[in-house]
């Protein structure tokens, strides 16, 4: 059986190179970089190269500006946690957007029962967010804006630097998941206008359970981990220096195979969004046509739900996933679609398929091949289906 895996948005594989990066420090560099004897100098010095790679990475003028971390999710958590409880002085008020990953908005939820307040602003049917809804957001006790660069369940991009321009007027900390993005299209913080910024090395072919958060030079941020002098004193806990070196690595990767990936799979995503629909009625794509990821293509099909389809994609030997990976499992309408305007029932039928640098024309055609028939085969069992049917508006 042929197959397929498009779920590069919930991690991707691990480059040869990476692992290879990696092994050393598995094994015969093993020491602690805390540590002033010779068993420390290498992962010592192999930190702080990485710390450079993803640095250049993202634009970053000082390396010491990247705080590693265990991934997105603790960025996310130590940027919006941090910042509010640092300047609170100033005031208890967040600004965040309804499309956010529950690490924000559910961060935005603990400060709350802080006695924090949190404005979430709306999006439009596109998932895309309003710069003027957020000027709109903004109190003078606000202290911090959250806004995702790119959103991993339907590939939209966020106008981030005029948002930027806001809230440096307003004299208000700016940061962005930019887990979706970073590695896979441009990222520049420089050009972004951003204080603070959140990335994740599964998601460019490095290893899992390992990130950053870039904070600039100048912004008070409260440690999100209490215990030693690590990371500047910023992020306690001996280092991962496997991770960290394979994050290095995916990285100096990234900048130089970004421009051929980027090209190689627009295309595909481009002839899934324009041939699905053509070949299953009543699809809707979710997110918009152009400004989005380049590997990412996100439909909801209607009278039928997304696990169905999962299970009977995955007996093909297709690896796709239904809403965001945070979601896929809690069977329910996933909160961006949601807040998108996407009526419930239709949210229950989101497919996501995110291509990587494994991917064909041929994974594509394969999928046009085996999606048509299990949809038929599942309205066939759709009471929906059957009452759509029923109702003379139509039908396949």
């Amino acid at each position: 059986m042929r197959k397929v895996y498009l779920d590069n948005a919930s991690t991707t594989p691990l480059l040869p190179e990476v692992r290879e990066a990696m092994l050393p420090y598995l094994g015969e560099y093993f020491g602690n970089p805390s540590c002033i004897h010779e068993w420390g100098d290498a992962p010592r010095e192999a930190v702080e190269e990485a710390r450079s790679g993803v640095g250049r990475l993202i634009g970053a003028d000082n390396s010491e500006e990247i705080i590693f971390t265990s991934g997105g999710t603790e960025s996310n958590n130590f940027a919006v946690k941090g910042i509010a409880l640092a300047n609170q002085a100033k005031g208890k008020h967040i600004v965040v957007s309804a499309i956010e990953h529950f690490s924000v908005l559910y961060s935005g939820k603990t400060l709350e029962k802080l006695g924090f307040e949190m404005t979430v602003v709306p999006v439009d049917k596109d998932g895309i967010v309003h710069p003027e809804d957020v000027q709109k957001a903004i109190r003078k006790d606000t202290t911090l804006v959250s806004i995702m660069h790119a959103n991993g369940e339907v590939g939209s991009l966020q106008p981030i630097a005029e948002i930027a321009k806001i809230t440096r007027a307003k004299n208000v900390v700016f940061h962005t998941d930019a887990v979706a993005s970073t590695g896979t299209i441009p990222v520049n913080v420089k050009e972004l206008g951003v204080d603070l910024l959140s990335l994740s090395g599964n998601q460019f072919y490095g290893p899992k359970g390992i990130g950053a958060l870039w904070v600039r030079r100048g912004v008070r941020i409260m440690p999100y981990l209490d215990g030693g002098v690590q990371e500047g004193g910023r992020r306690a806990g001996t280092e991962n220096i496997p991770g960290i070196v394979g994050l290095g690595k995916a990285a100096e990767v990234a900048m130089a195979k970004m421009p051929e990936r980027i090209k190689n799979l627009t295309p595909l995503r481009d002839k899934l969004l324009k041939e699905l629909p053509a070949k299953v009625s009543h699809v809707t794509i979710t997110g918009p046509l152009t400004n989005r990821l380049p590997g990412h293509a996100s439909f909801c099909v209607e009278f039928i739900e997304g696990e169905a389809m999962l299970m009977l994609l995955n007996s093909q030997g297709v690896g796709v996933t239904s809403g965001s990976a945070c979601t896929s499992r809690a069977l329910k309408a996933s909160h961006v679609l949601i807040a998108m305007g996407l009526d419930h029932a239709i949210a229950q039928g989101s497919l996501l398929f995110s291509f990587g640098i494994n991917n064909t024309k041929e994974d594509v055609d394969y999928i046009l091949e085996v999606l048509p028939p299990i949809v038929e085969r599942l309205r066939q069992m759709s009471p929906l289906w059957d009452k759509y049917l029923k109702s003379g508006k139509g039908g396949k």
